[in-house]
């Protein structure tokens, strides 16, 4: 988000002409370098044949870029909404707020829930990373971070680690005891290091291994024991604000956005960008997977929320309004894949069913703009994290679970 892009400048010595100057983080060949802007720009003009020049090449990548678009659309046989015109119409939503989490002192930017579906996790600009029965509302565990602004947060799947990042460019993890008053500060394990705010992490399908993203324009795999960069992954232009792992336990892809407006989808295996989408107009706050691992959601600043056949290889549907003006800042689905949960700037969090492409229904209760909504793990109840310094648990009613497929399942 535009309000929430932080600008971290490197100065020293460039590592091409020595000179003490403003520094750009780029990679050459995998390896990282420091150069400043003048070196960067003769970089880029050493390898240029007779003829060419930048400007020649942009221009042949806007028309290989045209040519490609030509070949999606030959693909557009149908629209999504006019194939889900004899689909009933969903029922009107009962979702109510059932609890209330207070105890950040400022922003809360992040949430994740566990396996357990029970237990959460959040981490605020305050600097603090809290862990909470939801069922309860109690505080189960509390941990302080040197810095503000802990950007990203996540449970480990075993439900024994949380992970945290944020302005420190560091990712960390903290083992978890059933001693309350144990102080987690003490057992911190640094795992990652970017060169800029680190913006989200998750685990992957063990405790062993986590992904985060990064203001540096990067996204990487690390190793949590030993903390070593497994894979590094280049290819955004700009920040990336966003990742998420495909749902499937075998699943080696993931999907990551950012400032440069493009959503990418990563093999993680082997490091390569293998499919990318550049649709929105302005920044992409948020991507999810389709539950199915078939496609995946995206919000952006430009107040739509956008949905991406992975095997059609293109966006089948958009999701706006004409009174929507604020930006998308994050989105989930429902388990059944019927539901997508939008939180915007506006404090609201709309519901818009994915077929169709119309809104079911709007959520009030926040103060500020909404950071985060996740669907809780068995579908029933869906906990959003606001710069309102709260959570909301919200519970969905009994004809909501009677009439979408039990739950959202």
């Amino acid at each position: 988000m535009c309000d929430q892009t932080f600008v971290a400048i490197t100065f020293g010595p460039c590592d091409c002409c020595g000179k003490a100057s403003p520094l750009m983080n780029i990679y050459i060949k995998s390896e990282a370098t420091n150069y400043c802007s003048f070196c960067v720009e003769v970089m880029a003009t050493q390898g240029l044949q007779a003829g060419e020049s930048a400007a020649s090449l942009k221009k042949e990548s806007d028309s290989l870029k045209k040519k490609l678009e030509e070949e999606r659309a030959k693909l557009s046989d149908i629209e999504l909404s006019q194939v889900a015109e004899k689909i009933e119409v969903l029922a009107p939503l009962s979702i109510k707020t059932r609890r209330v989490l207070k105890g950040h002192g400022n922003k809360v930017l992040c949430m994740d829930w566990c396996k357990d579906k029970r237990r959460l996790v959040s981490s605020s600009q305050d600097g603090k990373v809290i862990v909470w029965d939801a069922f309860t509302l109690n505080k189960e565990h509390g941990v302080t971070l040197p810095c503000t602004w802990v950007l990203a947060c996540a449970y480990a799947p075993s439900g024994c680690a949380v992970a945290c990042g944020g302005l420190d460019n560091k990712c960390s993890v903290f083992p978890l005891s059933l001693d309350k008053n144990e102080n987690l500060n003490t057992k911190k394990k640094s795992v990652a290091m970017h060169t800029n705010y680190v913006s989200g992490c998750t685990f992957t399908s063990s405790d062993m291994q986590i992904l985060t993203s990064s203001g540096d324009g990067t996204c990487a795999l690390w190793d949590v024991e030993s903390g070593q960069l497994l894979q590094s992954f280049h290819g955004h232009t700009a920040d990336v604000l966003s990742l998420d792992l495909a749902p499937s336990e075998t699943g080696n892809t993931f999907v990551s956005g950012g400032c440069d407006r493009k959503a990418n989808v990563w093999d993680m295996r082997s490091g390569q960008n293998i499919q990318s989408f550049e649709c929105h107009e302005s920044d992409i706050n948020c991507v999810k997977y389709y539950p199915s691992g078939d496609a995946f959601a995206s919000a952006s600043d430009d107040a739509t929320c956008r949905f991406y056949d992975l095997r059609a290889d293109r966006e089948v549907a958009v999701y706006q309004k004409d009174s929507i003006i604020f930006g998308a800042s994050t989105v989930d689905f429902s388990l059944s894949g019927r539901l997508l949960f939008a939180g915007y700037n506006d404090y609201t969090i709309n519901a818009w069913d994915v077929l169709k492409g119309t809104r079911v229904s709007a959520l009030f209760g926040h103060e500020n703009r909404v950071s985060r909504v996740r669907v809780s793990p068995d579908g029933t109840a869906l906990c959003s994290a606001s710069w309102d310094n709260t959570l909301r648990y919200l519970g969905f009613g009994w004809a909501t679970y009677s009439t979408v497929s039990k739950g959202f399942r």
